[in-house]
């Protein structure tokens, strides 16, 4: 893979759309019992068919989040007892007017042996891509999962990583601790990503853990300070 050219793996525009109005349900910013907006507004709005719109909302429907009244609309049911994915309350970045719909281009991925000690074992999947928010180049991302949770294969992952460990690894991220910072962006950043290599960028690192007592994941993320900004909230 060059430096120039990082492959794009991308989720089905449906899922995409379906996964952000998961996002916005778990930050807060769709709340029980509000109304969508009418579906042909929405549809313009993701640049997509009313088609494949529905199909979206339709994933919402069959997860219990979305109730669809014939004639009046869509209504959002995230009230008491919904499961929402403890990934999507975990979701950080965003463009810095809001939001921005999340997409990434892969760099590489490798088996190596980690650089510090985590998890149990000595090695990890280390995948590294750039993450774009509304179409825009926003971080670049060193994720490694642990060895012993299961290998990533660069041919069958998408856009949404925890997605993949979901389907293919049945492994489920239920917590994660984030260190937010400064560093230098690295070497391997591609062209295209605002900040060039050695400038100093927003920054952070996160461990994340399955259902056992260590680690699964390590992450290190430089996102672009004139485009995104690390977003905390309370819901």
């Amino acid at each position: 893979m060059t430096r120039d050219r990082p492959s794009v793996q991308a989720l089905p525009l449906y899922l995409q759309i379906s996964e952000v109005l998961l996002r916005d349900i778990a930050a807060g910013r769709l709340v029980e019992g509000e109304r969508l907006p009418p579906e042909r507004d929405m549809a313009r709005q993701h640049g997509t068919s009313v088609t494949t719109l529905r199909k979206a909302l339709a994933e919402l429907e069959g997860k219990g989040l979305l109730e669809r009244i014939q004639g009046s609309g869509n209504y959002i049911r995230a009230g008491q007892g919904r499961a929402i994915p403890g990934e999507y309350s975990m979701f950080r970045l965003e463009l810095r007017a809001g939001g921005g719909l999340p997409t990434s281009r892969l760099i590489d991925v490798v088996p190596l042996t980690k650089d510090h000690d985590w998890g149990a074992a000595a090695t990890a999947s280390r995948v590294r891509r750039l993450r774009l928010l509304g179409g825009r180049p926003a971080a670049v991302e060193e994720i490694w999962l642990d060895a012993d949770a299961g290998r990533v294969e660069a041919a069958q992952i998408s856009d949404s990583l925890y997605r993949y460990y979901r389907l293919r690894l049945g492994l489920w991220i239920t917590r994660a601790e984030d260190r937010v910072t400064i560093d230098r962006v690295p070497d391997w950043a591609p062209e295209g990503f605002g900040p060039a290599p050695g400038a100093l960028t927003g920054y952070v690192e996160r461990y994340s853990w399955g259902r056992g007592p260590q680690p699964v994941e390590f992450s290190r993320t430089w996102f672009d300070t004139d485009v995104a900004q690390y977003v905390q909230r309370m819901t």
